[in-house]
């Protein structure tokens, strides 16, 4: 079954090493490195910063490079490329160049790396669609899934996405699976058809991209992660056993959507990275999710704390646990609300013994200050401040796993620290078009019409001009205002 592959092998385009290989087959916290050529070395478990049209939200390329660590980076091509499907079904006399396609790039060059100025050394993740990604109607067909563009729901082909990553040359690409709509439980004939169709994708994409029928110079350099739908071992049965024996020439790992689905890897992909989106909700997820075997994550609630004026404050070994004073009985807080009017005058960083940019140059009553005068420093210094405690969490959870007290270490986080974060009472900035996506036709607007307070306003001169005297104004009136008065 399937096209026989002919290509570079996955090892040449993506290397990822085990610290223990024994670590491939069973269910259990693993450390690893992940490097690509002439990209930075990712040391798993790790997480992947998100991005809102190929940018991580609030922070500026200069700001990327000098305060945060960031190194990789997953981008949507619904999110980054929203016209390209719009421009590709009108008549051909009308269409006009993609941009992102348009980019002039060298042989060696990624069009997705210019079109977006991202550092050469920064890993691209491309996938079909955003993370979190926005609900989409129930329409995917055998040859294509449902996304959404700045110009509605649309249906993103198979062919159109392997074209994609053809021209965007990513680092890593995740293959195109057919999901069911967050929330709703598949029936069983919606469940075969997932299958199938993901199936198809997959063996597509792959003969496309690597196939023997594609001349070596074309072949494509890019990564590919090949889905595992979240359903049980036996409904894809067929799906992984051809993951292992025909498609295994071109899969270099594997794209996840829950994490019980770890635990249906097949032991000879157990070596393969595997890069769990499953939206966290809580650092004790993202825990939960090492131990069974994640490399790499997604994590939305990061970018959500930062827009709600939340700043991350948590550690996997509290402080109490490192030097040696007895732990509180109290839990404490992931996290901390800045929009709280008891953050006024307090000074203090807005993590104890943090590092980062943030806390060493500014404090609490500061960032409270921003908020409330809604300026966009507030979240640029706020995520920068939260992307820095991931980086300082993930780094402790590699070190723990080193020590061999990882079991014990996570045990201690979830006595320390509360199970949810703090409700946000603020409001954070204007909500993106592709946020607020309309619930069914003839939706009230999201936002007031600009020029509503204008118009209040002239109803109310109106008010108060039928109220003056004027010189038509009779007796009776005059009287009324106090100007005269009638005998």
């Amino acid at each position: 079954m399937g096209s026989e592959i002919l290509s570079q092998s996955p090892d040449e385009m993506l290397k990822f090493s085990l610290l223990h290989p024994g670590a491939a087959s069973v269910l259990t916290p693993r450390l690893g490195q992940l490097a690509v050529a002439g990209r930075k070395t990712i040391a798993t478990p790790n997480y992947i910063p998100l991005t809102s049209r190929g940018v991580v939200s609030h922070v500026s390329h200069d700001v990327l490079r000098d305060s945060t660590s960031i190194s990789s980076m997953f981008i949507g091509l619904e999110d980054c490329i929203l016209s390209v499907i719009e421009r590709q079904q009108q008549p051909k006399k009308y269409r006009i160049p993609v941009p992102i396609y348009s980019v002039p790039t060298a042989p060696h060059e990624s069009a997705l790396r210019k079109f977006i100025g991202a550092p050469d050394d920064h890993c691209l993740i491309l996938g079909p669609r955003r993370e979190p990604s926005i609900a989409c109607p129930s329409n995917n067909t055998p040859n294509s899934i449902a996304i959404l563009t700045s110009v509605g729901y649309r249906q993103l082909e198979a062919a159109q996405y392997v074209e994609a990553i053809q021209k965007l040359s990513p680092d890593i690409v995740i293959g195109l699976a057919d999901l069911a709509m967050a929330g709703q439980e598949p029936g069983t004939k919606r469940r075969v058809k997932m299958v199938d169709r993901t199936h198809a994708f997959t063996t597509h994409a792959t003969d496309q991209l690597y196939g023997i029928n594609v001349p070596a110079a074309d072949r494509s350099k890019a990564a590919y992660f090949a889905p595992i739908l979240p359903l049980e071992n036996t409904q894809q049965q067929i799906y992984l056993e051809d993951l292992e024996t025909d498609l295994r020439g071109a899969v270099s790992g594997l794209a996840l959507y829950q994490s019980d689905s770890l635990s249906i890897v097949p032991e000879s992909l157990g070596a393969l990275p595997r890069l769990l989106i499953s939206g966290p909700n809580t650092p004790h997820d993202i825990l939960r999710e090492v131990v069974l075997g994640a490399d790499l994550l997604t994590i939305p609630f990061l970018s959500t704390a930062s827009d709600s004026g939340i700043a991350l404050d948590f550690t996997l070994l509290p402080p109490s646990a490192t030097d040696g004073s007895n732990p509180s009985s109290a839990t404490q807080p992931l996290a901390i609300d800045l929009w709280s009017a008891s953050y006024t005058t307090d000074t203090s960083p807005l993590a104890e013994k943090c590092e980062c940019y943030t806390c060493r140059n500014h404090h609490r009553a500061y960032l409270h200050h921003l908020l409330a005068a809604k300026e966009m420093l507030a979240w640029t210094l706020l995520q920068i401040h939260n992307h820095h405690t991931m980086d300082t969490f993930f780094a402790q959870i590699r070190e723990s796993i080193q020590r061999g007290t990882f079991e014990t270490d996570v045990e201690t986080f979830q006595q320390t620290y509360t199970t949810e974060f703090p409700q946000a009472t603020g409001q954070g900035p204007r909500l993106r078009g592709y946020q607020l996506p309309a619930a069914g036709p003839y939706q009230p607007r999201r936002y007031p019409p600009a020029y509503g307070k204008l118009d209040l306003t002239a109803e109310k001169f109106a008010e108060s001009q039928s109220s003056l005297a004027t010189p038509d104004t009779g007796a009776d009136g005059l009287e009324e205002h106090g100007f005269a008065q009638k005998e």
